[in-house]
């Protein structure tokens, strides 16, 4: 039953208080809204969930699992894991797999009540703090960074909430809760190796400013979907990932390939059309992609690319030129075809505006992709390959 059915049948739940009723359809609803998102949490059967604003907030499982692969490819084992910034605890959750010893630290007391149940019933050893990541920085830095030294290896998460105090978005690093700039200092006396979780939305070059260039980045996207910018102490390199049912697409590089990189524009199209996957565009390796698989750029400003042979490994999207210039629907229904998606990329026209003028259902298959060419406007049919 949807939990929106479930709440109006308060009379069949007349011997619950007031208090208990709206925790269990907390529960119904987080289970149901994030089932898909946390498929580990939901297999687990007396798993807390907190309320929606923090479910919706939260990691996926498979962002989670990411940056957990990431502490991993450090090389060795970390000791002790401080996640500054607790939240739901997906991520706390993931991260502490990788070390001997957690800490999760987090100034809601609710939260804290729920994720100290959760670590109790799957056994994680993580210690719960309730309070803000200043003052237990503060408390630690006192009592346990000399015995951290060059004896124990710990990994810093943060996770800065990204909401004003009128609970407006905020994108800056500046502005975000805590102060990253702030805490930098103190962050490095304990540990060598921090990683911070960054809006999608992030500007990675005024970031990069802000916090200097010792860091590597992850743009990490989920089905084509960015989810999160993730930076990490390191050596200047870039690494995309778009997270995929059967497997991951990336693609890595250090910030001076992208300036140095030759990519040839085209004059004409070529047999297929590729388009990089949503977190190589957000990571800017516009000239780069085109170089490294030998591909012409249909456009300064527009992120597509053509070819004439087939890459069967290309981290992003393949169309197979069908025909072209589209100038009218009696172009496409010569061809017998009644449905296709419709993708404009530095077009005059939106794809709205496109599917009412020649009268298209929705495809998985042909796609009718407006575009630039020699910064002319072109309409091309197309079928997909992947």
């Amino acid at each position: 039953m949807k939990v929106e059915e479930l709440a109006l049948q308060r009379k069949r739940y007349a011997h619950l208080s007031d208090e208990q009723w709206r925790w269990m359809l907390q529960q119904v609803e987080g289970r149901q809204r994030t089932s898909g998102k946390l498929p580990t949490f939901a297999q687990i059967e007396d798993w807390w969930y907190p309320v929606r604003l923090s479910c919706e907030q939260c990691s996926s499982e498979a962002t989670a699992q990411y940056k957990a692969e990431i502490v991993r490819s450090l090389g060795e084992r970390h000791d002790i894991l401080i996640d500054l910034t607790g939240g739901y605890g997906v991520d706390t959750y993931f991260l502490s797999e990788q070390t001997s010893q957690a800490h999760y630290v987090e100034r809601n007391e609710e939260l804290c009540r729920i994720a100290q149940h959760n670590f109790h019933i799957t056994n994680k050893h993580i210690l719960v703090h309730n309070t803000s990541a200043e003052d237990f920085l503060a408390q630690y830095s006192l009592t346990d960074r000399a015995m951290c030294g060059s004896q124990k290896r710990v990994v810093i998460y943060l996770d800065p909430a990204r909401r004003d105090a009128h609970g407006g978005k905020v994108f800056r690093i500046e502005d975000c809760e805590p102060n990253i700039i702030q805490l930098l200092p103190t962050l490095r006396a304990i540990s060598n190796t921090i990683i911070i979780k960054f809006s999608p939305m992030l500007d990675i070059t005024s970031a990069l400013q802000s916090l200097g260039n010792e860091w590597d980045v992850h743009v990490v996207a989920l089905h084509n979907e960015v989810k999160e910018v993730i930076f990490v102490t390191g050596n200047n390199h870039i690494h995309t990932v778009n997270i995929l049912h059967e497997q991951n697409d990336r693609f890595s590089f250090d910030r001076s390939d992208e300036k140095s990189a030759i990519c040839d524009m085209a004059d004409s199209l070529q047999a297929y059309i590729y388009e990089p996957n949503a977190a190589i565009i957000k990571a800017g390796a516009f000239r780069l992609v085109g170089a490294r698989y030998q591909l012409h750029k249909l456009d300064q400003n527009t992120h597509l690319y053509t070819a004439n042979q087939l890459i069967e490994d290309f981290p992003g999207r393949v169309w197979q030129v069908v025909a072209q210039p589209i100038k009218n629907q009696r172009d496409i229904a010569t061809l017998g075809i009644q449905r296709a998606a419709i993708l404009t990329r530095n077009y005059p026209l939106t794809p709205e505006q496109l599917r009412k003028k020649f009268k298209l259902q929705e495809s998985d298959s042909y796609f009718l992709i407006g575009a630039r060419i020699a910064n002319k406007p072109i309409l091309l049919l197309t079928k997909r390959v992947y």
